[in-house]
């Protein structure tokens, strides 16, 4: 028998205790759109920097040669997104570039009365809270951006919006594609919209980037938010992409590394990491595209055979069919509570999602679901399921096998209460 208390290392503790408890069986990870595996390349690289001394702040050799790995991975990250190298500015990931393009931007640009912020209704939390706490705290007025039934934000509602007092707008903010439903944007009709009437257009590109082409400079964005452990790059790292033409303060005051606007030391480990996962991905973006599209619609079709008729129960998707992002299935069950199908489906060895929030213990149907006209009843019944770099046809296997038997159970719950 095998003792937990015993002389083991942390690891062999964890083994020891997985193995007594029964839950070392096979995963299906069907997540990435909250976070994916680290990239076997990202990993050595991290491993290998990590046991390299050095301040990239620093002017001795081991200083420099840190710069240099820096540097070199703000230029290899630029090539791949179709902006400067200077354009580059590296963060903890996307909710600090997103708090910084916004509050920056806010802050530069209030003083010549311009207080309003275009803002779509779909957009992640890091960017929703944010603009939420100018409002409370900042003087600063929001207009919502509202989205079709798809979740399409039309240049048409970005005219509009702008229309109403065009001096009066500091940013316009604008996902490049969404973390829920997938739908993706048409951000460069809507930055032409902002630039008419000399307004910066910022995107949170998070989910965009390694799944669709990215090119800053023929989108003509200004600010651009991205983080590493959605393309396979490690948690905590990440980058605003930043014109030199865009204007914003710095919420973080310092040392100044990174063009005076984000100051701290420079975590290049990390930085080397994300620079080789952007790189890989963007290699293999035309063939992973292709390939995550047919495990996809693989995974759709088998799910809506569940059933076609919506009023009869059956399972549907939800966002637009034509620009989704290449591994996002958001499906949504009738009669079920997404929550009970996430844990069922878990206890199955499927880890998926759900588009719910949760607040004060009570779970809150999806803000993008409800954007996009479905009733809180039917939001509630949503289920994320996203593929990445790791997924195979077992995953899709496993997980439509799962699938029946977690819906009827989840409406048998539902029906009880």
């Amino acid at each position: 028998m095998t003792r937990l208390d015993g002389p083991l290392s942390w690891s062999g503790r964890a083994r020891a205790y997985a193995a007594k408890s029964k839950i070392y069986r096979v995963r299906h990870y069907l997540d990435h759109a909250a976070t994916t595996p680290m990239r076997a390349a990202a990993i050595e690289a991290m491993a290998a920097q990590q046991q390299l001394v050095g301040n990239a702040s620093s002017l001795h050799t081991s200083g420099r040669a840190a710069r240099r790995v820096v540097e070199e991975s703000r230029e290899s990250i630029a090539g791949a997104i179709g902006c400067r190298p200077s354009e580059v500015v590296f963060t903890s990931g996307g909710t600090e570039s997103d708090n910084l393009a916004i509050q920056g931007t806010f802050a530069a640009r209030r003083d010549a009365g311009r207080v309003r912020l275009l803002v779509s209704a779909i957009e992640h939390h890091a960017v929703l809270d944010c603009v939420d706490f100018l409002v409370a705290h900042e003087g600063a007025k929001v207009t919502w951006l509202d989205c079709d039934a798809s979740g399409v934000v039309h240049p048409e509602t970005v005219q509009r919006a702008v229309e109403e007092d065009p001096d009066s707008v500091a940013l316009v903010s604008l996902m490049w594609a969404n973390n829920e439903v997938g739908t993706v944007q048409d951000v460069a009709a809507a930055a032409a919209v902002a630039h008419e009437f000399g307004i910066p257009l910022h995107t949170d590109a998070v989910q965009a980037l390694g799944h669709l082409p990215l090119d800053v400079a023929s989108s003509d964005v200004d600010l651009m938010s991205l983080t590493g452990h959605k393309v396979g790059g490690p948690v905590g790292v990440g980058a605003l992409v930043l014109k030199r033409s865009a204007t914003i303060v710095p919420l973080s005051h310092g040392g100044g590394q990174e063009r005076g606007v984000r100051s701290g030391t420079l975590d290049v480990a990390a930085i080397r990491a994300f620079a080789v996962a952007v790189d890989a991905a963007a290699r293999e973006l035309l063939s992973e595209s292709s390939r995550l599209v047919g495990l996809r619609d693989w995974l759709i079709s088998g799910a809506m055979a569940l059933g076609y008729d919506i009023e009869a129960g059956g399972t549907w998707v939800a966002g637009d069919a034509t620009t989704r992002l290449p591994g996002n299935a958001h499906l949504i069950v009738p009669g079920c509570e997404g929550d009970s199908l996430l844990y069922l489906l878990d206890a199955a060895g499927i880890e998926c999602s759900t588009g719910s929030a949760c607040q004060a213990g009570v779970p809150q149907p999806s803000h993008v679901l409800l954007a996009m006209g479905l009733t809180e009843q039917r939001a509630r019944g949503a289920l994320r399921v996203t593929l990445g770099h790791t997924s195979t046809s077992d995953d899709v296997e496993a997980f439509l096998g799962a699938l029946p038997a977690a819906v009827e159970r989840a409406r048998r719950a539902a029906g009880s209460r």
